[in-house]
């Protein structure tokens, strides 16, 4: 599962008390504050209410590939040159 990075970018100053609970909520607090979430409905919303707010990027937890998950490292495919030269 993929992960979201929050970090709030505006003040919430003059903003609605359901606007600051919810940065609270995420985490956030003060301008350059950033959290890293879970990427879950519930979060999805709570990020739908303040974008005015934050910024929102992606991030893979770390291991997340197969190759990582069971300790091999990737395989690469090589290319014979005479199946090239062949064609």
């Amino acid at each position: 599962m993929s992960e979201i990075t929050v970090t709030q970018v505006r003040s919430a100053i003059g903003t609605k008390p359901k606007h600051r609970g919810t940065l609270r909520a995420l985490g956030l607090g003060k301008i350059g504050n950033t959290n890293t979430l879970p990427d879950r409905p519930e979060i999805r919303g709570m990020i739908a209410r303040v974008p005015h707010l934050i910024e929102v990027g992606t991030t893979e937890p770390q291991g997340s590939t197969k190759a990582n998950q069971q300790g091999q490292a990737a395989e690469s495919v090589e290319i014979d040159d005479t199946e090239a030269e062949s064609n």
